[in-house]
Order: structure tokens, then sequence, then C-alpha cells
């Protein structure tokens, strides 16, 4: 290969056997491996976007560091990458194709995450999530601090292991605390949608059984709003709504009949640089307008949830420095501003909150979250728990949040 070209693909610092390294991780998951890069091979990979032969990368390393660069280094680094399905090539598109086309024929949505973020035995996995549910720092009974009946709900997407105290909360005796029949998950697409949102119509697997999408909204929402993607690939490996699906089946799946209605958000960076509101954007309204439109005259059965967390900051996210007590109380003290608007059901305040620094906390759900307070119409909320999950390269906060009906 000529002139490789790496996929997007997260990449941060990271240590190894005390040795510094840059991690390569594909958020598509297509790329199953993650690669540890030696330093010393960066500046060789940072020419690797299809503009440059591998003579233009040996000669700008000569340049650069005054000493050659065996073709047969570069070669071999191409060669790696390649094999483990990071650059674009031929040969990715092929597997890329197979993998689509596989899951496109699949009559449900596999459990991606199970035997990877939470046990894929039904049993193991029924006392995991019953841990979470008991975390010591959770609710005291199992209506928590919320006895209204529930209309919606922010919870997090972060793993279980780190957010469980948010699942606690955010979880515990929802079962006691709506009769929904229609679960409306709204998550952020990670990796990506070519649209502002994306429905999935497939059923979702979990290890406790299938949970139903109701393909009748599914065709009927289509109906209503032409742009809508129908894109089931976009949720192949998203977690965001998975984890949710997991909870519901869990706490309602053996009690009563439930379907669901998954919707991945996409991203909203253009309009948080721009300093332009997404509801004013045509395809986001229409949509918008339609959602809340097809679900009014049931909302007494339907149940909306957001699978979202908050800032993303630290090394693993391209910040430098690192995470020390001090950051974290900043962090605290300005998601604290940020969700003040989120609790006064105010969607507008809470994008402007999160674009006057140009989301310089990375807010993943933002677009969820935003998506939820159109659709709750002024409604106001109640925080029920804040968390932060640090680790010596980054942090992740979350928060639960319930929302009267």
């Amino acid at each position: 290969m000529e002139y490789p070209k790496l996929r997007p693909v997260e990449a941060f610092p990271t240590e190894v056997d005390g040795r510094q390294v840059l991690c390569l991780r594909d958020p598509t998951h297509y790329a199953e491996a993650v690669l540890f890069i030696p330093l010393e091979a960066v500046d060789i990979l940072r020419h690797f976007d299809g503009t440059h032969s591998v003579l233009d990368i040996q000669a700008s390393y000569v340049r650069r560091h005054e000493q050659l660069l065996f073709r047969d280094v570069v070669e071999h680094l191409i060669a790696t990458l390649d094999e483990h399905y990071f650059l674009e090539s031929d040969r990715f598109a092929k597997y890329r194709g197979a993998v689509e086309e596989g899951f496109r024929q699949a009559r449900t949505r596999p459990a991606f995450l199970a035997g990877r973020s939470y046990p894929s035995e039904p049993q193991e996995l029924r006392q995991a999530l019953e841990q979470v549910l008991a975390h010591p720092e959770g609710p005291t009974d199992t209506i928590g601090a919320s006895p209204d009946p529930i209309r919606a709900v922010i919870a997090p997407h972060i793993d279980f292991a780190r957010g469980a105290v948010g699942y606690a909360w955010a979880y515990r005796g929802l079962e006691e605390k709506t009769d929904a029949e229609l679960f409306v998950i709204l998550g952020t697409a990670h990796a990506g949608t070519t649209k502002p949102f994306a429905v999935c119509g497939k059923d979702f697997e979990t290890p406790l059984g299938p949970v139903r999408t109701d393909r009748d909204l599914v065709q009927e929402l289509e109906r209503r709003c032409p742009t809508l993607a129908v894109d089931d690939i976009a949720h192949r490996t998203e977690h965001s709504i998975e984890l949710q699906v997991v909870f519901l089946q869990y706490l309602l799946g053996a009690k009563r009949p439930i379907r669901i209605l998954p919707i991945l958000c996409g991203s909203f960076h253009e309009w948080v640089l721009d300093r332009k509101l997404p509801s004013d954007d045509l395809e986001v309204q229409s949509f918008l307008e339609a959602l809340h439109d097809l679900l009014e005259p049931q909302a007494h059965r339907v149940c909306l949830i957001a699978g979202a967390d908050l800032t993303h900051m630290g090394a693993r996210f391209g910040d430098p420095g690192s995470i020390t007590p001090d950051l974290l109380r900043w962090i605290e003290g300005q998601d604290g501003q940020m969700l003040a608007p989120v609790v006064a059901g105010d969607p507008e305040g809470f994008f402007h909150s999160v674009s006057r620094d140009e989301d310089r906390r990375r807010i993943c759900g933002l677009p969820p979250m935003y998506t939820l307070l159109h659709l709750m119409r002024g409604r106001t909320g109640k925080l029920l728990h804040y968390g932060q999950a640090p680790d010596p390269e980054g942090v992740v906060t979350f928060c639960s949040m319930t929302f009267p009906a």
C-alpha cells in the first residue's frame, strides 16, 4: 500500500509495562483489536492520511529527525494496521461489507456487549444487575427519592461497573413507578450516523431474552418524517441504548410485555460551533414534531429514557495534564450549572450551557438529553444523583434524573 490512510479511530497516550505508547481503538468495533504504537512511530503514523506515499513519509522523517527511516519499517507498520482493519483499504472494505451484510440479514440485533461489558450467562447477569441496584450509595428503598409516577428518565450509559450508583438511582423501583408498555430509548451515536436521528427496526437480544421493537411505530415515524434514517447498522455495536435495554428486560421482561422504540441521536457539533439551536434546523424540527405527535395519544403508556453521559476529559480524550482533585471539583461545578436548565425542562438553555465554550467538556449526552427535553415540553425534572468515574487517563461524569408523569 503506497498511500496508507488511517481510518477514523480513537488515539490517546497511555502506559504499558512502564513505557509510554499511543493506544489505537476503533469506536465502530469493525476493528476489535486494541493496538499500542510506540511513541517514536507517531511521526510516521501522522502522515497516514492517504496523500503521502511511503517515500514522502521517509523524506519527512529524515527532515524532522535527521536520520534514515527504512522502507521496511513503514511497510511493517502499514501491514500491522491493515491486518487489524485500521486502514482504509480494499481488504477493510471487503471485511466491512461482509460484517454489515451479516448484520442486515440477522433477524435481531445481537447483544454486542454480552460477555464484554456485562455477563452473558443469564443468572450471572441477574446477580450483577441486582448488585448494581443494591449499591450502598443508591436509594435506600425501592421508590428512592421519586415516589411519583415517572414519565421520563435520564440514566448513565457508562459501563455498569463504573456507573453502578447512577444506574441504581435511575432504575431501582422503576417497575413500580411506571406502567408504561412502550419505552422510547434515546441514545448517543458514538460512532456517528448520516442523519441527526437513526431508528432501528430490529428486536434487541439480551441474555435474558429478546426485547421487541415496535416496528409499526418505526414505520409510522418514517412515514411522518421521510428524512429519518432507519439505520440498523448505526445500532450494531452502540452501547448507549443496549445497556438501557438490558436493565428494562431485567426489571420488566418477566412481569409484563414491553416494547421499545430505539433512537440514536447523531452529533450536534456543527450547531455547537455555529452557536445555532438544533431545533432551528428543519430536519431536526420535523423529527421532534413527528415523534411528539406520534407519542402524545398514548403518552400515559409511554416512558422516555435517555442513555446519556456528561463530561469526558483527560488524556484519553485529547486533553493535556492529569486528572486532579481541583479539576474534578471544577468539572462538578460546570456540570452543575449545565444541569440546572435540564432540571428546569429547558432544552435551549441546556444547549447554550454546552455551546458557550464550544463543548469543551465533550458532553456526549447532549443530543439525547436535548431531544428528551423537547419531547417533555417544559416538564421539570428531579436530579437524583451526580457521579464521576475518574482514572489516571480521564474522567467521565454522569447523572440520574426523573421527570414525573
